[in-house]
């Protein structure tokens, strides 16, 4: 198996990035894939079951490893696939290195004070990952980045809600603090009342659309169609939230998802109106 292969094995068919990268040029596929390869083993540190000194032995080896691959001597599958993107594109060690960082944090700490703790949290392990897709992708105004790093953040917010259950099973909670006490939500007992619950999974649907919007309007028009697998991915997990919400936030019941098909129609449309509005600018 080579390591372009292993990789595209360790991506997930379902995923919404599957069907973002449908509609991505294959260079730059090529690119991504061992990107969201080695984002994948590093979550899946975090999510194991095993003693946490274990686990971060394991987020040391990966450390030592980017270092590797930045010097030319990478030994992993991913790291090895990762080769020519680090040729090609602006993808600074420092970007990997605050990845790790993010997962260290997930083996650490289980409860965030307050919105601002829990922000680091997001750009380490989803605002600085889509800061090197905005690279990959390509843009020409520098303010494309900021879109791509709060973009990051909007969908992190998103999946938190829809993990919320999976995310207790692994004893992490990413509800701050604060906002919890002034719920009067326990933070040892979240779903013990459903109306509270609800109206604070309210509040954190309308920061992820705040996130959105403010992604949205900091992307300059000549960027968006070189950018448009990141719409793509905002516009499968904002329907994903809309669904989430009609339904009154069962997140502790069951764990909501858009079906392959609604995601494939999603990004095949997505795709459609870039490719139309990029023609209606004339760049």
């Amino acid at each position: 198996m080579t390591p372009d292969q292993y990789c595209e094995d360790r991506l997930d068919s379902g995923s919404s990035a599957y069907y973002s990268l449908r509609f991505v040029a294959p260079g730059k596929r090529r690119a991504i894939v061992p990107l969201l390869a080695l984002c994948r083993e590093l979550a899946e540190i975090a999510d194991s079951h095993g003693e946490v000194v274990i686990a971060q032995r394991k987020l040391d080896w990966w450390r030592d490893e980017i270092d590797a691959c930045f010097a030319g001597r990478p030994s992993h599958p991913v790291t090895r696939a990762l080769q020519p993107a680090l040729q090609h594109y602006n993808l600074p060690a420092e970007y990997f290195h605050e990845i790790v960082d993010g997962v260290s944090m997930d083996l650490h700490r289980q409860r965030y004070a307050n919105f601002s703790e829990l922000a680091l949290y997001c750009q380490r392990v989803a605002g600085v990952v889509h800061l090197m897709l905005a690279e990959i992708f390509g843009y020409r105004r520098r303010q494309t980045l900021k879109y791509a790093e709060t973009l990051g953040t909007a969908l992190r917010l998103t999946r938190m809600i829809r993990d919320l259950r999976r995310d207790l099973d692994h004893d992490r909670l990413y509800l701050p603090l604060d906002e919890l006490r002034a719920h009067a939500i326990h933070p040892d007992a979240v779903s013990a009342d459903a109306e509270k619950l609800r109206a604070l999974l309210t509040v954190q649907a309308a920061r992820a659309r705040e996130y959105f919007e403010r992604a949205f309007a900091c992307l300059p028009e000549e960027d968006r169609y070189a950018q448009r697998g990141g719409l793509i991915l905002a516009a499968i997990h904002q329907a994903l939230l809309t669904e989430i919400e009609a339904e009154g936030y069962p997140v502790m019941r069951q764990r909501l998802q858009l079906t392959p098909l609604r995601k494939l129609w999603i990004a095949w449309n997505t795709n459609r109106r870039e490719r139309k509005h990029q023609r209606r600018i004339g760049k």
